[in-house]
């Protein structure tokens, strides 16, 4: 179900988004929402670079396998 939201704004960004939205072709509320939806899954997850960034760390995976082989074996406290 949808909510409805107030939001506060300067004029020359409700211009600014207003004017998006127009060239988009979509209602000024859909757009604010694509938009943080965007934001938050630019956030949320790791890009190509990242991700490779961390498979080719060696001790960051020994470390994070070795903490893994703990759980399965019941060693250690969930803190």
């Amino acid at each position: 179900m949808s909510k409805t939201v107030t939001l506060r704004l300067k004029e020359d960004t409700y211009k600014l988004f207003q004017k998006l939205a127009q060239q988009d072709n979509r209602p000024l509320s859909n757009f604010i929402e694509t938009a943080a939806l965007r934001f938050i899954d630019d956030s949320e997850y790791l890009d190509s670079y990242e991700m490779a960034e961390i498979e080719q760390n060696e001790e960051l995976n020994a470390s994070l396998k070795a903490g893994l082989d703990d759980v399965k074996a019941g060693r250690g406290e969930f803190v």
